[in-house]
């Protein structure tokens, strides 16, 4: 192994069948799937509570045991056969964090069907672009998101897209759609249904789910994936933090998201733990999800965790049996480490991945908790990493272009097969499109992406980083960090949205990145002021819209 480089010996140059081959003996692939780990659950442990659901707008908590969970995912499948799904078709549920998402999955792979989990919060046009691209038949939603009449929309919509059905969850459907209640959970479907179940369920090697990529520079791709693709990354994952059937997860994110998908609700499913959370955004409350039921690991994003800390220190909660913070998304600074050991008394871990793999690198149990405030750790057992030389791919290199490859790789991006290919190299290499720097450890820290790179001094700026010290000035909500003209060696521009009616001066966030030690040459030579930064569905910053609006001077 040099510096740059984290490969699995053996496997640099086999063959994609005998990589396979390897995969499936070391574990990461297997011959059973997690519709098999939900059964065997709910015969081991049938009444142990498998998720919890806050309804926080009706002060309610949904709750279901293991065998509720497979009860409800017959009788849920049995309905989709209702509905004419067969298998290889495509579903689409477009729900915020609710109980029914979860049945809903493993129905799906009880019926052979494709998962297709889509954001609440996209609107017409990108609703239009993923039920075409997959071709869904049923799409299951919500009456209204955020003002947003989501099942109007649909059934508007229905004409033009293959969908043949639009269910809408937790009432008023409107005329020509179906209701979740009446057709899904009032009718004792797995009884019915009992024999024309068997025989449908996807295998390991199917495709399982497609999750949306963030669409930053315009369509989002669908993410392609098998159970075993998933299932490396989350054995990697459990594996990594010593996970077992006590694990108490308590999500922040998405269940439409990887990192909800598949280390929350499969990763709790497979170890038979329990996992918790809220259908909408309440950091604040989280400690007291955290204390009600136990919980032994929170995962969320940095900014997230910044509040439940704030929320603790404001008022105290039980926190005794956290164990771990995982965080992911963004650069964790020493300020957050310290605020959550000295708030949640837990240690902090840094993990970085992406749609298309899942968790690739994770800090480690053996590293002191600081460690995640300087790196996002070496990959999961299952994966390697490699990072080239940025002029020249077959130069490996201090900092550079961060590729990626293992048993977690993705089946594709669906029907864009071709675009997925380009990113691979001969040898199976992944070009994930960021620049890192080695950690020392045969782990990376992320610098941001290769196309939002400059240079200073032939030294790459640490975007990602400075964009998560200048949110945490006093007068600063959120930043971006750009060069207008896309150039390498392009003036470095912070754009805020201010915290309240004074926004920062340039030498106040300049002042502000002196004190949090960031070297001098990376300091911001412009600054703007917004109202809001441009964002995709899944969070991330348009910068290339932010570049088109500041190239001008």
């Amino acid at each position: 192994m040099t510096t740059a480089t984290a490969t699995h010996p053996g496997l640099t140059t086999a063959s994609p069948d005998d990589r396979a081959l390897e995969y499936r003996r070391r574990g990461w692939w297997r011959d059973e799937t997690f519709l098999d780990d939900l059964g065997r659950q709910a015969r081991e442990r049938p009444h142990k509570l498998a998720i919890a659901g806050r309804r926080l707008h009706e002060a309610r908590t949904d709750t279901l045991d293991y065998s509720e969970l497979a009860r409800l995912t017959d009788r849920f499948a049995g309905a989709l056969l209702e509905l004419g799904v067969q298998p290889g078709d495509f579903v689409a549920v477009q729900l915020p964090n609710r109980w029914e998402m979860v049945p809903l999955m493993f129905a799906c792979i009880r019926v052979g069907a494709v998962i297709c989990p889509i954001a609440p919060v996209c609107r017409e046009n990108d609703l239009r672009h993923r039920l075409t691209l997959t071709e869904a038949k049923v799409c299951v939603t919500v009456d209204e998101w955020d003002g947003y009449p989501l099942a109007k929309t649909l059934v508007a919509l229905r004409a033009e897209l293959p969908v043949e059905h639009v269910v809408v969850v937790g009432g008023h459907a409107p005329d020509g759609a179906v209701d979740f209640h009446d057709h899904f959970v009032a009718v004792p479907w797995e009884e019915r249904h009992a024999a024309d179940l068997t025989g449908r369920e996807l295998a390991p090697d199917d495709p399982f789910v497609v999750l949306f990529t963030s669409g930053t520079t315009g369509d989002s791709k669908g993410v392609l994936h098998s159970q075993n693709t998933i299932h490396s990354a989350v054995r990697g994952y459990v594996d990594t933090f010593l996970l077992g059937d006590d694990l108490v997860a308590a999500v922040t994110t998405p269940l439409i998201h990887y990192s909800g998908f598949g280390q929350g609700v499969l990763a709790g499913v497979m170890l038979g733990g329990t996992i918790v959370f809220q259908d909408f955004q309440d950091n604040a409350g989280l400690p007291d999800l955290i204390a009600r039921y136990g919980a032994t690991l929170l995962y969320g994003p940095p900014p997230t965790l910044t509040e439940v800390a704030q929320s603790q220190r404001a008022e105290p909660r039980d926190m005794s049996t956290l164990r771990h913070v995982v965080t992911g998304a963004a650069p964790v600074l020493q300020q957050l480490v310290d605020e959550l050991r000295e708030t949640l008394d837990a240690h902090t871990y840094s993990l970085w991945g992406m749609s298309e793999f899942g968790p690739v690198t994770i800090t480690r149990l053996d590293y002191d908790q600081d460690w995640a405030a300087h790196s996002h750790g070496r990959p999961i057992d299952s994966m390697e990493i490699r990072i080239d030389d940025c002029h020249d791919p077959d130069l490996r290199a201090p900092v550079g272009r961060l590729r990626v490859r293992g048993a977690s790789q993705a089946l594709g991006y669906y029907k864009r097969m071709d675009a997925f290919a380009a990113e691979l190299n001969a040898d199976g290499w992944f070009d994930t499109g960021d620049v890192a720097r080695e950690d020392g450890r045969g782990g990376i820290r992320l610098l941001g992406r290769a196309k939002d790179a400059i240079l200073r001094d032939g030294v790459v700026v640490p975007m990602a980083e400075l964009e998560a010290v200048i949110s945490r000035h006093p007068k600063v909500t959120e930043a971006a960090v750009v060069g207008p003209t896309g150039l390498l060696d392009d003036l470095i521009l912070a754009v805020v949205v201010p915290r309240g009616d004074t926004p920062p001066t340039l030498e106040e966030v300049r002042s502000h990145l002196a004190d949090a030690g960031q070297d001098a040459r990376f300091w911001p030579e412009r600054l703007e002021i917004v109202e809001a930064l441009p964002k995709t569905l899944t969070g991330k910053i348009r910068k290339v819209e932010l570049r088109e609006r500041y190239a001008g001077g």
